[in-house]
């Protein structure tokens, strides 16, 4: 069964107006914008004309935008093949956005994409491999919006005030959940024009941020992918509307975008999901939103300190010397102070009751 590799083998010889946009598409832009494009894709500020990804495939200097090694080879040949399809080797890129912030726990990216058939997507970017965009996406538990989620709205705004038209909006991960949030957070002009948002394996919202925004206002327009086995895509997923994708891998790995099955353009529907899958999903989920904020948060800082006295800068750091990060962690571990940890196991007891209360409420329902 064909990934988005073997999709852009067989596929790109179609030019979008022979073949428009499909779920596929959706998917290698999603990816495409995990890479770093400093110094080769025009920022919003400079609004210059926008390059042409096989520009940069031609350049000497290419392989820095590989500079991570989150699927460094998936990637480069998702990348070349891309640049030397007639589908893609002509797409524009433009209004390129990395920001990094450790000290407001911030990490976001975004990139706007022109398609052959003068069709624009918004493509904005997933956890990359930092530490701080791990602690992100756990963040996301708090009702307080996120800087990402705020800074996902103005390049919403900016970017389409630069263009004409309608345009589609998506990404994968926590990309997927600021795409979803830009769109229903953005001015009334703006969000008439959007045309669809793809929300790969991303987040949900807690129900008051839903409120806040105007999630009913494009809800009809929002496609949410998830993998059997997600995880990410499942938090705060209050079970409205999603559809579920098949993967060539098992557990969290199903998470990474090269392991979906695609068939003739679309994903590949799963036709069932297990009963203690969703009662897992239900658990975590109603734990989430049972805990008050402040206890939210100790979790949130205990684990991330813990994880940062490894040392590692990123997780690729952290798995390449583990013993020694694993060490400094155990150290960092013992450190943690009595209420913090009475804390945390109180929480983890707390998941531990509503899984067993939910399983046995569905003992009695069978």
């Amino acid at each position: 069964m064909a990934n988005i590799i073997d999709y852009l083998k067989e596929w790109g010889k179609y030019s979008f107006l022979e073949k428009p946009l499909n779920e596929a598409d959706n998917l290698v832009l999603c990816q495409l914008v995990y890479l770093h494009y400093e110094g080769f894709v025009p920022d919003l500020q400079r609004r210059s004309v926008p390059v042409s990804i096989r520009s940069i495939y031609e350049d000497p200097d290419r392989d820095r935008i590989l500079k991570d090694y989150w699927y460094r080879e998936n990637n480069k040949e998702l990348f070349e093949l891309a640049a030397l399809s007639r589908r893609f080797g002509s797409l524009k890129m433009d209004f390129y956005v990395n920001l990094i912030d450790e000290d407001e726990e911030m990490q976001f990216s975004a990139m706007t994409y022109i398609l052959g058939d003068k069709s624009v997507y918004m493509a904005f970017r997933g956890t990359d491999a930092t530490i701080v965009g791990w602690k992100e996406d756990l963040n996301m538990a708090f009702s307080k919006p996120l800087r990402s989620q705020q800074l996902a709205v103005a390049y919403m705004e900016r970017a389409a005030s630069y263009i004409s038209g309608d345009f589609y909006a998506g990404g994968h991960s926590k990309g997927g959940n600021l795409a979803v949030y830009a769109a229903m957070n953005c001015s009334e002009r703006t969000r008439a024009r959007i045309l669809k948002v793809f929300s790969n394996d991303g987040p949900g919202f807690r129900p008051e941020i839903r409120e806040q925004g105007h999630f009913g206002e494009i809800e009809d327009r929002v496609s949410k992918f998830i993998p059997r086995s997600s995880l990410v895509g499942m938090i705060l997923e209050d079970h409205s509307k999603y559809e579920i994708v098949e993967s060539k891998a098992i557990g969290m790995l199903q998470h990474n975008t090269y392991t979906w099955k695609i068939e003739d353009g679309s994903f590949v529907r799963a036709k069932n999901m297990t009963g203690a899958k969703i009662l897992r999903d239900a658990s975590l989920n109603e734990w989430i939103l049972s805990l008050p904020e402040e206890e939210i948060h100790a979790f949130v800082d205990t684990l991330y300190e813990v994880v940062s006295a490894s040392e590692a800068s990123n997780v690729f750091e952290f798995g390449a010397d583990w013993k020694r990060c694993l060490q400094h962690v155990l150290r960092a571990a013992r450190e943690v102070d009595d209420t913090t940890r009475k804390t945390i196991q109180r929480m983890l007891r707390s998941l531990f009751e509503i899984l067993l209360e939910n399983m046995k409420q569905g003992g009695n329902r069978g």
